[in-house]
């Protein structure tokens, strides 16, 4: 028998309001979350529903009104602001649907300018993106700009710039939302490399149900509620 994963990440009673008008929206109701390293944690529900907003408070992006999050062991929000953004840079991969390119670099910039901004140096940042674009496939279009690259090609250049930092939290936000169904199969593959290659805790926020086979946990959230999370009959590889 495996040994037990250990735990990345945990929240306990999150809740977040909005105010719109005069009116205040209770968008997180008292939410709480785990998520293990070398797992991919898959959060599914509709439009609205929370997931979003969920994701925002894990991983130090939006303050929670209440509750308590402990990512890696410490109480993330009770650090400085200025440490919590230390703390994305070091420890956190961030995916986007919408890909968060700058036009004007290539793919292989992309990545190294992350690198650089955690303190390597030029030549290692260097070795390390060329690795990372290797690793998704795109070690013949590092030159690339993004408007040279198809949608498939450029989510996987936000994968490489996450998976560079070797991050022990990664957070994708709809990442094949965009995308069509061979490519959201790619970036979802990719994502399960990065927990069970990389060991880090992957969590993924998504209403696309084609996505559910490759999670290890899936958590249904509905109206900013946690509703009882399930394990998938069978994983993919």
């Amino acid at each position: 028998m495996s040994p037990p994963l250990s735990m990345a990440l945990s929240a306990q009673g999150l809740v977040k309001r909005f105010k719109t008008g005069r009116n205040t929206v209770q968008v997180l109701k008292g939410v709480d979350f785990t998520a293990r390293h070398g797992e991919v944690t898959m959060v599914m529900g509709p439009s609205g529903s929370g997931k979003s907003t969920l994701i925002a408070a894990l991983s130090g992006l939006m303050k929670p009104d209440e509750g308590k999050v402990s990512a890696l062991g410490e109480d993330l929000w009770s650090r400085a602001s200025g440490k919590i953004d230390r703390f994305r840079l070091q420890h956190c991969g961030f995916i986007f649907q919408g890909f968060n390119l700058f036009p004007a670099l290539t793919a292989v910039q992309q990545v190294t300018t992350v690198l650089r901004r955690q303190g390597l140096s030029r030549r290692e940042a260097q070795a390390k993106a060329c690795e990372a674009l290797e690793e998704v496939g795109l070690g013949r279009r590092m030159h690339q700009r993004p408007h040279e690259l198809s949608g498939g090609e450029k989510q996987r250049i936000a994968i490489a710039r996450a998976i560079a930092k070797q991050p022990s939290l990664l957070f994708a936000d709809e990442p094949t939302s965009a995308l069509d169904g061979e490519n959201g199969q790619i970036v979802i593959r990719l994502l399960r490399r990065a927990a069970l290659e990389h060991h880090a805790a992957v969590i993924c926020v998504t209403h696309d149900p084609r996505l559910e086979a490759f999670a290890d946990r899936i958590i249904h959230i509905e109206d900013g509620r946690i509703e009882p999370d399930a394990c998938p009959a069978a994983g993919v590889s």
